[in-house]
C-alpha cells in the first residue's frame, strides 16, 4: 500500500514484513540463518587470531583436563575443596566448546554462518553453563566459609555426599535457568538484517535483531541474570566478609597466611569471572558498545577458563605436588616398561 504525505512516499506492509539481504528477500520469521561478525575490525589479523585462539583453547582443555585428573586419581586431594575445583575444571572444559570451536571455524570461513537453531542452542549451553559456573563458586566460597568459619563441625556437614548433592545442584539449576529466555527468544520475528553483531550467539545480540518490540525479553533477561549473577556473587561477598572476620581474629601471621592462601586463588577466579558478567549482562539496554561487548565476552569465554587452572595449579601447593608425583610416576613407569 502507497501513501503521499509532505512530498515522500512510505511503503507499509501490514501483513508481511519484508527485507533485504543481499540479493534475498525474507519475508516474515523467514530467517533460518544467522551471520557472526566476529572481529570486523581486526579482518587482517584473522591467521593470527585464529592461531591465538586455537593456543588458548587448547592449553584451556590441558590445564582444566590435568586438574580434574590429578584431583580425581589422587587419593590426597579427596577433599571437599579440591571436589569443587575439579568440577569447576570439568565445567571449564565444557564451557569453552560451547563458543570457541565455531569462533575458530568462523575465523577461517567466509560464511561465518550458523543456522536459527544452532544459535539457540549455542546461546543456550553457554549460559546454561556460565550459570552453573556462578553456582559453582558459590559452592566453593560456602565451603570456605564452613572450614574457616565453622571448622570444628567442618568434617560432620561437608561430607561426600553433600558435596555430590551440592554439584549435582548447582548443574541441575544452571541448566533449567536459560530455558525461558530461549523459548522467549525462539517465538521472535526475525526478518531484517541476520548479521550478530558479536563473536557468538548470544542474547543481547539477537534481541537487537528482532522485528518487534522486545522490552519484555530485555526485562526477563535482567531479572533471570540478576538472580543468577548478583544473588550468588551476594553470597559469596557477605561469606568472604565473614571469612576475612575469621582470619584476622587469629593471632599468629603464620596461620592468617596460611587460612588466607586457601582462599586467595578462589576469590581471584571469582573477581575477574563475576566483574565481566555482570557488566555484560545485568542491564536494561540490549547492548552498549560493541566493541566492549566483545572485549568482555572475550574475558569470560576465552580467557577465564584458561586462566582458572594456571591460578588454583600455581597457588596451590598441594595440586603442584600432586602434578609432579604424577609426572614422577610417570617416568618411573616409561623407564622400568624400557629396561
Amino acid at each position: 500500500k502507497w501513501e503521499q504525505g509532505d512530498g515522500c512516499c512510505w511503503c507499509f506492509c501490514r501483513s508481511l514484513k519484508f527485507s533485504f539481504w543481499g540479493d534475498s528477500i525474507t519475508v516474515g520469521n523467514s530467517v533460518t540463518e544467522f551471520i557472526i561478525v566476529g572481529f570486523p575490525s581486526l579482518q587482517s589479523f584473522h591467521a593470527l587470531l585464529f592461531t591465538l585462539l586455537l593456543l588458548i583453547h587448547l592449553l584451556a582443555i590441558f590445564g582444566n583436563t590435568v586438574i580434574f585428573t590429578v584431583i580425581r586419581s589422587d587419593a590426597r586431594l579427596h577433599r571437599p575443596m579440591y571436589f569443587f575445583i575439579s568440577s569447576l575444571a570439568f565445567l571449564e572444559i565444557w564451557y569453552t566448546a560451547a563458543t570457541i570451536p565455531k569462533m575458530l571455524s568462523n575465523l577461517l570461513s567466509k560464511t561465518k554462518s550458523i543456522s536459527f537453531t544452532g544459535c539457540l542452542l549455542q546461546t543456550y549451553f553457554f549460559h546454561s553453563l556460565g550459570a552453573t559456573e556462578c553456582y559453582l563458586l558459590t559452592a566453593m566460597a560456602y565451603d570456605r566459609y564452613l572450614a574457616i568459619c565453622n571448622s570444628l563441625r567442618y568434617s560432620a556437614i561437608m561430607t561426600p555426599k553433600i558435596c555430590t548433592q551440592l554439584a549435582a545442584g548447582c548443574w541441575i539449576c544452571g541448566f533449567m535457568c536459560p530455558v525461558i529466555e530461549v523459548i522467549l527468544v525462539s517465538k521472535l520475528p526475525f526478518c531484517g538484517s541476520n548479521e550478530i553483531q558479536h563473536i557468538f550467539c548470544d542474547f543481547p545480540p539477537l534481541l537487537s535483531l528482532a522485528c518487534t518490540d522486545t522490552s519484555i525479553n530485555v526485562l526477563v533477561d535482567f531479572i533471570v541474570n540478576a538472580f543468577i549473577i548478583l544473588v550468588t556473587f551476594l553470597f559469596i561477598v557477605v561469606s568472604y566478609i565473614n571469612i576475612i572476620k575469621a582470619i584476622l581474629r587469629i593471632h599468629t601471621a603464620e596461620g592468617r597466611k596460611k587460612a588466607f592462601s586457601t582462599c586467595a586463588a578462589h576469590l581471584i577466579v571469582v573477581l575477574l569471572f563475576f566483574g565481566s558478567i555482570i557488566f555484560m549482562y545485568v542491564r536494561l539496554k540490549t547492548s552498549y558498545s560493541l566493541d566492549y561487548d566483545r572485549a568482555f565476552a572475550v574475558i569470560y569465554a576465552v580467557v577465564t577458563p584458561l586462566i582458572n587452572p594456571i591460578i588454583y595449579s600455581l597457588r596451590n601447593k598441594e595440586i603442584l605436588n600432586a602434578i609432579k608425583r604424577k609426572i614422577l610416576q610417570k617416568g618411573l613407569i616409561n623407564s622400568s616398561a624400557q629396561s
